[in-house]
């Protein structure tokens, strides 16, 4: 029978952001799967944290993916590279009326092109089979208001993913466009604004909640193993999009 899944056992899993959130759910993932796992990220603490909780098949290494230099340092440390997921990203969101240009290019210059920068410096380190997962966001579909900007830098996130699935086939290249996630993120915000954007978010889903990290972390490991996927975007949105 014909396997359309490939095995991470043995193999190397890079994870910007992996430190916390989203991209340590993965973590967990990928090391239960048989992967060796590397991370990266600003904050030392964190990522140390995360490699003795994640055991002797994780290490760590500093990354500012604003920084080229900083980025292709990290790559030095990765001989080969089988699958890869940028979360790592520091942006402001809000009305096209009222943002400076600085403000609304934040989602483009730390999201975006935070995520191109990390893959060109990884490109002579992907393996034929690598898989590479961009994030993206579900706004990229669906505008909510006053976020034009995010919108198109999330928009642009999955346009890259298509044309890097063409240009660099048979490495297999595709988005995960999340919907509103009760996780890391949203814990760093005050609860009165939380609970207002996790009430929204609800109502305007398809089942009727907020999604979690560790269901993205789920599709995000599916599109690291499926080896008939490439140049799409799973909306793992809880039906957002739709509405």
């Amino acid at each position: 029978m014909t396997t359309t899944h490939s095995s991470l056992t043995g193999k190397t899993v890079v994870l910007i952001g992996g430190g916390t959130g989203i991209g340590l759910q993965v973590a967990h993932l990928a090391v239960d799967a048989g992967a060796q796992v590397v991370l990266g990220g600003r904050t030392a603490v964190k990522l140390e944290a995360a490699v003795a909780e994640l055991g002797e098949s994780a290490r760590w290494f500093t990354v500012d993916t604003s920084d080229d230099a900083s980025v292709a340092a990290f790559f030095d440390n990765v001989p080969s590279v089988d699958a890869i997921f940028t979360t790592a990203a520091d942006y402001q969101v809000g009305s096209f009326r009222e943002q400076t240009v600085d403000e609304a290019a934040s989602p483009f210059t730390s999201k975006f092109w935070g995520q191109y920068r990390v893959v060109r410096a990884a490109l002579d380190k992907l393996t034929p089979t690598a898989s590479v997962v961009l994030m993206s966001g579900a706004a990229s579909v669906r505008p909510p208001a006053a976020a034009a900007a995010y919108v198109a830098a999330n928009a642009a996130i999955e346009g890259l993913g298509r044309g890097l699935a063409v240009e660099l086939s048979p490495v297999r290249v595709n988005s995960v466009a999340p919907g509103t996630i009760d996780g890391h993120l949203w814990g760093q915000r005050p609860a009165q604004v939380r609970e207002a954007a996790f009430s929204w978010s609800a109502e305007r889903a398809v089942v009727g909640r907020v999604g979690t990290e560790a269901e993205i972390a789920h599709a995000v490991f599916y599109l690291f193993t499926n080896t008939y996927t490439t140049g799409s975007t799973l909306y793992t949105d809880g039906g957002y999009a739709l509405r």
